[in-house]
C-alpha cells in the first residue's frame, strides 16, 4: 500500500547530499560503531541523514563543519535510537547550537528554606525544555570512542527523559517494561554513590560522579557509558544495564565482547 510518509523519506534520502563515501569516513571516526551489521549500519546511515533533514545544525563564529562532521554528529544522535520504532523521538526540538568552546550557562535554583540562588556555570552541553540542544564543538569530536564519554549522547537522552515533562530520569518506557523495575534499579545505583560521595566527596566512583547530581543526569551518564563503556556500567550495575537494555532494544555490551574476541584492535584491550 502506498505511503506518503514512506514517499517522503526516500524523497529526502534520494536527495540527500551524503554519500557512502561520507559514510566511510564517519564508520573511521566513531568505533562505537564498530561490530553493527550490514543492515544496522544502513539503517543508521539513513536516520543520521533523515535527522539533519529535520533539525537544524547552528555554528557559532568559530565552528566550521564539512558534510562528515555533520553526518557524525547525527549517527551519534541517533545511535540509541537504532532499534526503536520510528516515533518521533526527538520531538520537541527543532536546533543543535554547536559553540567553539565550553560555554557559561546561567542557573538558578530555589532551595529548601526558599532562597534563590543564582549563579554562571560553565559547561560543554545543554538540553533545554522545548527548546534547542547546545553542544561545545570539542566536547562533540572528543566523542566517538568505547572510553565513557560521548557528550552528543548524553545531550540528547535528556531530550528523551524530557519526552514525559522534565527531566527525572524516567522516559517513557516501552509497555513490556516495569516502571517499578527500572524505579528500583535507577534508585538502588543513584542512592548508592550518593552515598559514597556523602561519606568521601573525593570517594573514587564506579561511573563518573556527575551521575550522582540527580536523576536526570544519572540517567544521561548511565546512557553514555551504555554505549560507550558498557563493561564498566555493567560491572558497576548490572540491574541499570538491563534496564538500559530494555529500553534501547540494544545489547553494546555483547558487541563489544564480540569484537574483543574476533577483531584484531580489541583484542589487548581490557576484559570485560
Amino acid at each position: 500500500m502506498w505511503s506518503f510518509r514512506a514517499w517522503r523519506r526516500q524523497r529526502i534520502l534520494s536527495r540527500s547530499p551524503f554519500t557512502t563515501l561520507h559514510w566511510r569516513e564517519v564508520r573511521e571516526r566513531l568505533p562505537i560503531l564498530d561490530g553493527l551489521g550490514d543492515d544496522e549500519e544502513q539503517r543508521l546511515f539513513q536516520r543520521a541523514v533523515l535527522f539533519l533533514h529535520h533539525k537544524r545544525v547552528t555554528t557559532m563564529p568559530g565552528v566550521e563543519l564539512d558534510e562528515v562532521d555533520r553526518l557524525a554528529l547525527a549517527a551519534q544522535a541517533e545511535l540509541p535510537l537504532l532499534h526503536l520504532a520510528d516515533l518521533d523521538w526527538y520531538q520537541g526540538f527543532h536546533e543543535i547550537v554547536l559553540y567553539p568552546d565550553d560555554f557559561v550557562s546561567p542557573q538558578r535554583h530555589r532551595d529548601a528554606s526558599g532562597v534563590e540562588h543564582e549563579w554562571d556555570d560553565e559547561r560543554s552541553g545543554e538540553a533545554w525544555q522545548q527548546g534547542p540542544v547546545i553542544l561545545a564543538w570539542p566536547g562533540v569530536q572528543a566523542g566517538g570512542g568505547w572510553d565513557a564519554y560521548n557528550l552528543v549522547i548524553h545531550e540528547l537522552s535528556h531530550k528523551l527523559d524530557m519526552l514525559n515533562g522534565g527531566a527525572n530520569g524516567l522516559p517513557p518506557l516501552h509497555r513490556d517494561m516495569r516502571i517499578q523495575a527500572w524505579a528500583e534499579a535507577m534508585q538502588s545505583a543513584y542512592d548508592g554513590m550518593n552515598a559514597a560521595l556523602d561519606a568521601n566527596p573525593h570517594a573514587e566512583t564506579a561511573i563518573d560522579p556527575y551521575a550522582a547530581e540527580n536523576p536526570a543526569e544519572f540517567f544521561a551518564v548511565t546512557s553514555e557509558y551504555f554505549f560507550t563503556a558498557p563493561d564498566l556500567l555493567t560491572e558497576a550495575f548490572p540491574a541499570v544495564y538491563a534496564q538500559l537494555a530494555a529500553f534501547y532494544r540494544q545489547d553494546p555490551l555483547a558487541r563489544l565482547r564480540a569484537l574483543r574476541e574476533t577483531h584484531p584492535d580489541y583484542r589487548d584491550t581490557t576484559n570485560g
